[in-house]
């Protein structure tokens, strides 16, 4: 069981105390492991993987999840998560319970293993990186690199700082798409590639998306309007934005992606920089989700 301290501002702990306790309590035997850094608890669970586990179970938000994504992608080792971030996205799309860590764990004891896609972005600067949720590009990955910049205020705050001072200087941007091979060149505020349907917690922004089907959902909204961005806004915690005319969206199963100056988040987390290859992985992944 992998916990990132952090995770949830610092609530992490409490919850790894609290599944490890359920499956003592279960009859389950469970490793406790906790790296310094993000290399640092790479090389734990690639080292933990030599022994004989049933599961790596983490214990934290999206950021770890995608962690043990690097480590765990294409293996038959499958993945439990305790919920303890403040996105939870890989959480919400399975239904594990996000607020409670003796259901998140019953479900790693009770649950089925479900076979299910990844994405992989492989960059022009050599990276090479596993995804469950979202990858975005565009006025969202502006927005992350400006709160990342910013050393104050903290929290919540910090964000919605930064999406006001990137709402002043809404543009679009020029974007270069490869769709299964078919190239398109347009002007865009945002791409986001989803294998599953939200990011940023909750938020539905491919909202047909499937992590079964081998494909990956895009959507593109375009718009240099702050007022209609602002209005777009809330539509997206319900999915409805792909109806408005500023949106389109294309299902595919290999992307290409390209912006000047623009850098990918995925799960939450820096990529690469543009330009980038989003490929649909299918069965990559092993992950204990609730009996249906």
């Amino acid at each position: 069981m992998l916990t990132n301290p952090a995770s949830g501002h610092g609530s992490a702990p409490h919850a790894a105390e609290r599944a490890a306790a359920r499956f003592t309590a279960r009859g389950v035997d469970v490793v406790a492991i906790a790296g310094r850094d993000a290399d640092h608890a790479r090389r734990l669970v690639e080292g933990a993987l030599d022994h004989d586990m049933d599961a790596l179970v983490v214990v934290g938000g999206d950021g770890v999840v995608s962690l043990a994504l690097q480590v765990l992608a294409g293996t038959d080792v499958p993945l439990g998560i305790i919920p303890a971030g403040t996105g939870n996205d890989h959480a919400r799309e399975f239904g594990i319970p996000t607020k409670d860590p003796e259901a998140a764990a019953d479900v790693v004891v009770d649950g089925v293993t479900e076979v299910v896609d990844l994405g992989r972005i492989r960059g022009a600067d050599g990276t090479d990186k596993w995804f469950g949720t979202v990858l975005a590009a565009g006025f969202d990955s502006l927005v992350t690199d400006r709160t990342n910049r910013m050393r104050w205020p903290h929290g919540r705050m910090r964000y919605n700082l930064a999406v006001l001072a990137e709402l002043s200087k809404l543009r679009l941007l020029p974007f270069r798409l490869t769709l299964d091979g078919r190239e398109v060149q347009t002007m865009l505020t945002l791409a986001a590639v989803g294998n599953t349907r939200s990011y940023g917690g909750g938020m539905l922004i491919c909202p047909n998306a499937d992590p079964r089907d081998g494909l990956l959902d895009v959507t593109m909204i375009a718009t240099e309007s702050r007022t209609r961005l602002i209005r777009l806004f809330p539509t997206v915690f319900k999915g409805t934005h792909v109806e408005l005319d500023e949106v389109t969206t294309e299902r595919v199963r290999t992307i290409g992606i390209d912006c000047p100056g623009i850098n990918a988040y995925a799960d939450g987390e820096y990529a690469c920089p543009l330009p980038v290859e989003v490929s649909a992985v299918p069965g990559a992944l092993r992950i204990r989700t609730p009996r249906r």
